[in-house]
């Protein structure tokens, strides 16, 4: 099956990125339970695996059914602003009207057959305020437990692939935008096709308030779409680059790079496949900061890199230059043409 939203001319000028760390805890959640579909991230579920045994989370896993059944939307709501503190989403989680949690969480246990006769599930529909208050507490436990350690690492692909596809929308328009997506995802006429989709019985369609896209470290091999009735149209997809988020190594630059820069300089620039602050980047690379700070300034005067200020810190993140030259584009056409 596949689902296949038709966007008009409001829905196109309101598209938009966010980032959720509600949304990437239950898509935690929701890989912690379906195992065989770890792919990336078996180093992260060895060492979380003590610490998932020590958190007692049955009652939210009663809402996590297998691979095509519903997960109750107000568990990750699309956020309503493009950079949410969990704090926020969290209280907006709790204000969650009962009345809607109860349909919704009665939609996700029927996809379990004789799940919402079992007593636990009962007992989860008879007060669904209670419910979504437990729920909450769970997620907010899960959050500290599962993701607040590596939040900055993650944080930084997340707002990378932004960057990255933001940069493709200026380049080449919505057409870039939404055709390098997701491969199960097509854009042709108007219509976003969700190929492989399996629950469209109730799809929300676009109606002028736009599409968010919201990249994921934790949906691969997926592409989600939350569509449901009140929600804003979400489309969920894989992060760029989180298969490196767990390595513990930086990627090796090209030879001819490191020829070109010197094997430090390309290191720090392959190095960087979200964005980084020089600290990170000395731990990671076993230099002193001030000889990073120095490889730095170079690659962001040849237009390799850009900076921004995050806080207390200056990330540094790869051009689009920067990209084709990391990946080896430009130095594998200078090594043919030579």
């Amino acid at each position: 099956m596949a689902l296949a939203l038709h966007l008009g001319t409001a829905d196109l000028t309101r598209c938009r990125f966010a980032i959720s760390p509600l949304c990437q805890t239950h898509e935690a959640l929701r890989m912690l339970r379906r195992p065989a579909r770890h792919g990336y991230h078996r180093g992260w579920l060895r060492r979380m695996s003590r610490t998932v045994a020590g958190l007692d989370l049955a009652p939210l896993w009663l809402f996590v059914p297998p691979p095509g059944g519903y997960t109750p939307d107000f568990l990750g709501p699309p956020p309503e602003e493009p950079y949410p503190s969990i704090e926020a989403e969290l209280a907006r989680m709790r204000a969650t009207d009962p009345a809607l949690a109860h349909a919704e969480m009665a939609r996700s246990l029927a996809c379990t057959p004789g799940l919402a006769e079992s007593p636990h599930a009962r007992a989860a529909l008879d007060d669904p305020a209670a419910t979504v208050r437990r729920l909450a507490d769970l997620t907010e436990r899960a959050w500290h437990a599962l993701l607040a350690p590596d939040w900055p690492r993650h944080r930084a692909v997340l707002e990378a692939d932004i960057a990255h596809r933001s940069r493709r929308a200026a380049d080449g328009g919505l057409d870039a935008l939404l055709t390098d997506l997701h491969p199960a995802v097509d854009w042709a006429g108007h219509t976003l096709t969700l190929r492989r989709y399996a629950d469209v019985t109730d799809a929300q369609p676009p109606d002028g308030r736009g599409v968010l896209l919201m990249p994921s470290v934790f949906v691969w091999p997926d592409v989600v779409s939350g569509f449901a009735r009140p929600w804003q149209p979400t489309v969920i997809y894989p992060a760029r680059g989180m298969g490196h988020l767990h390595t513990t190594r930086p990627p090796r630059p090209p030879r001819a790079l490191a020829r070109l820069l010197g094997h430090q300089r390309a290191a720090v620039l392959a190095g960087l496949t979200a964005p980084s602050s020089t600290t990170d980047l000395a731990r990671r690379h076993g230099l002193a900061p001030s000889t990073v700070s120095a490889h730095l300034s170079v690659l962001r005067e040849a237009g390799l890199l850009v900076s921004r200020r995050q806080g207390h810190r200056v990330l540094y993140g790869r051009t689009a230059l920067g990209d084709a030259l990391a990946d080896g584009e430009f130095t594998r056409g200078v090594h043919t043409r030579g």
